[in-house]
């Protein structure tokens, strides 16, 4: 359980770069630490104490295993994550381009 609270601090964390902060860069980098806080959430939801890896051998060794599924999502959502980063981290760049800064504040107040 505490596993799963820490997991959720770290998602707050996250959350509060993101709300907070009025960088671009440090917005960034509040959506990477939310995102890797949802992977290890789904991986916490197929982890199972002593269990074996999902390799079909014979029936009998199938009662204990650790569930596949979050394995695959989080496999899934790193490539996704990647891609959006690498997008927002390109728009950072050309918004610094156009207005000079990274501040939002600053480049709300900037009309053009």
């Amino acid at each position: 359980m505490s596993l799963y609270f820490l997991c959720f601090m770290l998602f707050c964390v996250g959350l509060y770069c993101l709300v907070r902060k009025r960088n671009i860069i440090k917005i960034v980098i509040g959506l990477g630490i939310i995102e890797y806080s949802l992977n290890l959430f789904f991986i916490l939801l197929g982890y199972r104490t002593q269990g074996r890896a999902p390799i079909l051998i014979s029936e009998q060794e199938l009662i204990n295993t650790v569930d596949p599924l979050p394995q695959a999502m989080v496999l899934t959502t790193i490539v996704v994550g990647l891609a959006v980063m690498v997008t927002v981290v390109s728009l950072a760049l050309r918004v610094y381009e156009k207005y000079g800064t990274f501040d939002i504040t600053k480049i709300r107040r900037l009309k053009g």
